[in-house]
């Protein structure tokens, strides 16, 4: 035992000069091969263990157990010194870089022109004290369609016009209006929302339609709110994502979900005397809305006889055709680079 115990000492004092002697990461793996490797000096004195006795071992085993946690600390606390003095004695201004070296630009991605719509419009809203809401596009009859409104014997039920799925009545939201009762049932009043998501139509796909399309939903609940209070955030909103200023109209329209409702039209933004965006007209059909009806806030919770709001949606995919003059909806779906990369 005299013997191992000698040994250790020896090798504590060995460990401690060979550790202040090195100054670089091979000079401490060097030092951990010798020491804690396989063939390294404490995995030897493991190895003569067993011929100890039993009091030998208990007084051996504990000091040889603490020098080789001694030298994994000591080695991990010296390893980090040594890579800090390294990364400071590293002075890049001394490399040479040849800097007239040519360099091929790699492909640049960007943000697909729905995304770039969808971000303007949020950032537009959000900056008139609106908040961003989400909702499921897997929706239940009830929030698709009842509570908006929309009676039993409605065109939109039937399945030629909607994607109704396994589900007993669920089905692929056809519009994001269902999240404004959603937000009535869990929201504090007044509310002032926007929700863009994608819906789904069972339509024929052509330059202007998709069965798959991008809409924003709109609206405001407070007291006393009017048709003045919606046909000026038409204002303000279109003419911030137009860059200019626009004069707009609304025309009398039929929507189950509010009333009075309207068309509202947009002074149009391309041209003076007509073209072909707005058939020659000077008009630009932009998006419905209305005052929200009393059956849909009473669906959300809320009395009507207290308070009243307005609601609007439109079509993101329009506006971003509008917007960036594009003519056939499907270029947006095509993937093809030569189209996106032009935004």
């Amino acid at each position: 035992m005299g013997n191992l115990k000698s040994k250790i000492e020896l090798l504590q004092v060995q460990f401690g000069q060979e550790l202040a002697a090195a100054v670089a990461s091979k000079d401490l793996e060097k030092i951990r091969i010798s020491f804690l490797g396989k063939k390294g000096f404490i995995t030897e004195i493991l190895s003569q263990l067993k011929d100890l006795s039993v009091e030998d071992k208990k007084i051996i085993g504990p000091l040889l157990n603490s020098f080789r946690s001694d030298v994994e600390s000591k080695i991990k606390e010296k390893e980090t010194l040594i890579l800090k003095s390294e990364i400071e004695k590293a002075d890049l201004k001394k490399q040479n870089f040849d800097f007239s070296v040519y360099k091929t630009d790699a492909n640049k991605g960007s943000l697909h022109p729905y995304t770039q719509v969808i971000e303007e419009i949020e950032n537009i809203f959000i900056s008139m004290g609106y908040e961003v809401l989400d909702g499921p596009e897997l929706e239940s009859e009830h929030y698709n369609f009842t509570a908006l409104n929309i009676p039993q014997e409605h065109p939109a039920r039937d399945m030629y016009d909607t994607f109704w799925v396994n589900l007993p009545n669920y089905l692929l939201r056809t519009h994001t209006s269902p999240v404004q009762v959603r937000t009535m049932e869990s929201k504090q009043l007044p509310i002032a929302a926007v929700i863009p998501g994608r819906c789904y139509r069972h339509e024929a796909t052509d330059a202007t339609h998709d069965y798959m399309f991008m809409q924003c939903e709109g609206f405001l609940i407070d007291k006393n709110v009017t048709v003045a209070n919606l046909f000026a955030t038409a204002k303000t909103f279109l003419e911030a994502l137009f860059k200019k200023s626009l004069d707009i109209r609304i025309r009398p329209g039929f929507f189950p979900f509010v009333e009075p409702g309207f068309e509202i039209d947009a002074r149009c933004p391309f041209c003076k005397n007509g073209c072909s965006v707005c058939k020659k007209s000077t008009w630009i059909e932009v998006f419905p809305g209305g005052l929200i009806h009393p059956n849909v806030l009473r669906a959300g919770g809320i009395d009507p006889e207290v308070y009243s709001g307005f609601a609007f949606g439109f079509g993101l995919t329009r506006l971003a055709m509008l917007k960036y003059g594009v003519n056939d909806i499907r270029l947006f779906h095509s993937g093809k680079v030569r189209f996106l990369e032009q935004f």
